[in-house]
């Protein structure tokens, strides 16, 4: 049976003082989820959501003292431990959704704008999440230490997730040795970008395939087996797109193979844009553990460019994160976490078929749908 939202999150440690509880934790929870999926963006909305739909809150939860004022709800966002929060929401997801044997996911960073504080000098907010493709899931989130990097959160982002048989792509920021082997201890195999942060790796995988296509890859015509070649064409308003990917585990002569756990293949995946008479090329290296298809290694690769458009470009023009002024305490991280949530449900509805936006002024305006969102698709 489903976990749902108020079971998976109703166990959390209330960081308020016993005087300051007169709303118990789990119904400003499920307020404000409730709320964001229906629209809500800001503390103020949230309690305005409430009031008008307190008698439906009280299908589910109390609310025994009625709703909380914004301030209330914004005090308690600030003092909640975002990193219990990220904890019961990795666990919330992993008991309600399955990540099937081959799900590829995309490891990768996104800066929340509105939470720097330039009067106070605090940074903006860094936050690295992992998003199933084909599920259509965040899986967790880990914010970025104001005196560190992504290098350094990502590990901490893996221990919390269920990856056995799934493929882990990460950009060049994570093209590194600790992490590969972090990737492969959750018996997950790794796609990872290598660009110039790894210069003798990066060097001789650039100098093996730009010799290899400058000569058609002549020394496999006769080894087929040992290099798999994938390529697709686009083409879109007078723009024509080309992207060739090519693998091989012919690694043997790679230098730095004994110092990458489990690196089995290599691959390049290059893109050339014809518009007009002008012609552009891009080639972005990679670094494997598994010898896969060449197919499945152009899924990866575009599957981790994809988190662009189905993470970050939808909290940013369905959700407005980079827009959001929410700045207090804790309560960015927090709020990312809600918006990570609401999201994921979002995500799973498919009746509607409409955008995100769509769908929070549906669940605004009918409850039924609002109620299918919430508990009925996990």
């Amino acid at each position: 049976m489903a976990i749902t939202i108020i079971e998976g999150f109703s166990d959390m440690e209330d960081p308020r003082m016993d005087r300051q509880k007169l709303y118990p934790l789990i119904e400003i929870v499920f307020l404000t989820i409730a709320a964001v999926v229906s629209g809500s963006d800001h503390f103020t909305d949230i309690q305005i959501f409430g009031n008008a739909n307190l008698k439906w809150l009280r299908r589910f939860l109390p609310y025994a003292n009625g709703i909380p004022s914004h301030d209330a709800i914004g005090y308690f966002f600030s003092k909640l431990d975002p990193e219990h929060f990220k904890e019961k929401f990795a666990e919330w997801i992993q008991s309600v959704a399955t990540v099937s044997n081959g799900e590829i996911v995309a490891i990768d960073g996104k800066t929340l704008r509105g939470s720097q504080e330039k009067t106070t000098n605090k940074q903006a907010i860094h936050m690295i999440s992992a998003w199933a493709r084909n599920a259509h899931l965040v899986l967790g989130q880990r914010k970025v230490d104001s005196k560190s990097n992504e290098i350094t959160a990502i590990p901490e982002l893996l221990k919390m997730l269920e990856l056995a048989g799934c493929i882990v792509t990460i950009d060049a920021m994570g093209c590194q040795k600790k992490i590969a082997k972090a990737i492969v201890k959750k018996k997950a195999d790794y796609v990872l970008a290598v660009k110039g942060n790894q210069g003798t790796l990066h060097e001789q995988i650039k100098t093996f395939f730009e010799d290899q296509v400058e000569r058609d890859f002549e020394d496999y015509r006769n080894k087929p087996e040992l290099l798999g070649s994938y390529e697709t064409i686009e083409r879109d308003h007078g723009r024509v797109d080309v992207r060739n990917y090519w693998i091989t585990s012919d690694i043997g002569w790679l230098e730095e193979k004994k110092d990458w756990k489990s690196l089995a293949a290599i691959g390049c995946a290059r893109l050339t844009s014809t518009t007009g008479e002008k012609t552009t090329c891009d080639e972005r290296y990679y670094i494997i553990s598994s010898a896969m298809e060449a197919g499945r290694f152009a899924e990866a690769v575009r599957g981790h460019w994809g988190i662009e458009n189905s993470l970050h470009w939808s909290l940013d023009v369905s959700f407005r994160e980079d827009e959001s002024r929410i700045r207090k305490g804790a309560t960015p991280d927090n709020f990312a976490v809600i918006r990570h949530i609401c999201m994921n449900m979002l995500k799973q509805e498919t009746t509607l078929k409409r955008g995100i936006k769509a769908k929070r002024y549906r669940s605004a305006m009918d409850s039924r749908y609002r109620e299918r969102v919430l508990f009925e698709l996990f």
